[in-house]
């Protein structure tokens, strides 16, 4: 099979389902955006982090592909028996977030990105899910989404700042306050 099929030439390409649209369409922007979400994720992953954090990252980019390919789909995501994100999956994050949060020192302040690369590509990371967040809010005011992936997201986007505050603290980097 050849990775180009020139389908998508005059700027259309197709959902799983056989619906051509625009590559303009919402849709398309925002299972890009999770692509693109994934692929800073996948980078983060290169840098010096704990095996523990490659392994929750490496879960996150499986559950992005799960969301890409239901956000792909013209119709019921399970007429193709695609696999979901369930609430368990926000649980498991949530579960993430507070075990990190024992260790680190109580925020008091906004903190800029920076003080380490791996600090700085989550921070990335971060925004590209809020991006993605906000793309998938925006379809779901025009066709049905699941609000479990907006959730999902939401919650994902804390995991990643907060990962970026605990790789701080496991490297001792001193944060960097912001100072109005």
């Amino acid at each position: 099979m050849k990775i180009y099929t020139k389908g998508g030439d005059k700027g259309q390409t197709s959902l799983l389902g056989g619906k051509r649209v625009s590559k303009s369409d919402i849709r398309i922007e925002a299972y890009g955006t999770i692509d693109e979400l994934n692929a800073n994720i996948g980078l983060l992953k290169d840098y010096e982090i704990s095996d523990d954090y490659k392994d929750k990252l490496l879960k996150t980019q499986h559950d992005l592909f799960k969301i890409g390919s239901i956000l792909a789909c013209e119709v019921d995501p399970a007429q193709y028996n695609l696999p979901k994100i369930e609430d368990y999956d926000i649980t498991e994050i949530e579960k993430n977030i507070d075990e990190m949060e024992k260790e680190l020192p109580v925020l008091k302040n906004f903190i800029l990105p920076g003080g380490d690369l791996a600090v700085s590509q989550c921070h990335l990371a971060r925004c590209v899910c809020r991006r993605s967040e906000r793309l998938i809010v925006l379809l779901s005011e025009e066709e049905d989404v699941d609000d479990v992936i907006i959730r999902y997201l939401n919650r994902l986007s804390d995991f990643l700042f907060v990962l970026a505050r605990k790789i701080s603290y496991d490297k001792g980097i001193n944060e960097i306050n912001w100072m109005p």
